[in-house]
């Protein structure tokens, strides 16, 4: 179990100053949201204390999607899960740690956000990328998740071979691309952070694929102006699946305050946090308000290329799946 910690616990930020009474609860989240569930925790404590008279406490962990999902089906006793694919929350549900039906317990198939794929590039944009076809040629180095390890690497395979299918390629067409532009990667990352670190702090890399929403933390945490944010032509919608552990909120008693604490995720104050984070919300009318931040790009589904996240996975992510014959770890 020490080494579970060590390796779930990447980050933990924790709300203070509240009475030793108050409930706690612990978000397992994937590795971008860190700075949005920063801000909404505080919302949300501000807002339960308002409309109930109680105190909340929020402790936040944050890893590789992927990572964090196992680390809560062997034990981290997290009472909701805010992921970054839906592969990661159904895995949750085949061993019964989240409802069967989880995706139905809440709006939008449990998504209270949606992110899509882009590029951040270095300052001026010195290789000149601006789409896709740009990331296949020789001699750029392409900084992406492994796909095995974080959602944010999933959603970077899925949009390179949904943007060749959308252009008209065939499936080996479509994996004949996607396997150069992974030749055109030097080191995976084990998830989204990892990933804006090898590029910025390791300075390694000409193009980072990453969320959308990742432009606002690089911005803050390197300072404007570090990075262009270009997006592609074609890219894919990537959801954010919520989800309460049920397992967790059984044995403490929790499972109303999870409920309310994602439920709130739906209200106008968290959508409006989700917005100023570049993470897209569903409320149209805080979308629209935003309009500045969200440029429009032609988006596809996973259903609508692939069939189901579930079928993605197996064709694409599995062991011996597209991934591992497209790419060799170096």
């Amino acid at each position: 179990m020490k080494q579970l910690a060590r390796i779930a616990w990447v980050s933990v930020l924790t709300l203070s100053g509240f009475a030793a009474q108050a409930q706690t609860l612990l978000n397992a989240s994937y590795d971008v949201a860190r700075e949005f569930y920063k801000d909404y925790n505080v919302a949300f404590v501000a807002h339960y204390k308002k409309t109930t008279g109680k105190d909340i406490k929020i402790d936040q962990a944050h890893g590789g999607s992927s990572a964090q999902a196992r680390a809560v089906n062997d034990g981290l006793d997290a009472d909701v899960v805010t992921m970054n694919t839906t592969t990661d929350v159904d895995f949750l549900a085949s061993t019964g740690i989240v409802a069967k039906d989880w995706n139905k317990r809440f709006a939008h198939n449990a998504a209270p956000t949606t992110s899509t794929m882009l590029f951040l590039t270095r300052n001026g944009n010195p290789k000149n990328i601006k789409d896709w076809d740009d990331l296949v040629k020789p001699g750029i180095q392409v900084i992406v998740v492994n796909p095995k390890t974080g959602g944010n690497g999933r959603m970077a395979y899925l949009a390179a071979w949904g943007y060749a299918k959308k252009k008209g390629a065939s499936d080996a067409q479509a994996a004949e691309f996607v396997g150069k532009l992974y030749k055109n990667v030097p080191v995976l990352a084990k998830g989204g952070r990892d990933a804006t670190t090898i590029f910025l702090q390791r300075n390694i890399g000409d193009v980072l694929v990453t969320f959308e929403s990742e432009v606002v933390s690089v911005d803050r945490e390197f300072g404007a102006g570090k990075v262009d944010a270009i997006h592609p032509s074609i890219s894919i919608v990537a959801e954010n699946p919520v989800a309460v552990v049920e397992r967790t909120v059984a044995k403490k008693g929790t499972g109303a305050v999870a409920k309310a604490y994602l439920d709130y995720l739906y209200s106008e104050e968290a959508q409006e946090i989700a917005a100023k984070h570049a993470l897209r919300p569903r409320s149209q009318a805080v979308l629209r308000k935003h309009a500045q931040t969200f440029k429009p790009l032609q988006l596809f589904t996973v259903d609508e290329v692939f069939g189901s996240f579930a079928e993605a996975q197996r064709v694409h992510f599995n062991d011996g799946g597209q991934f591992d014959k497209i790419y060799t770890v170096k």
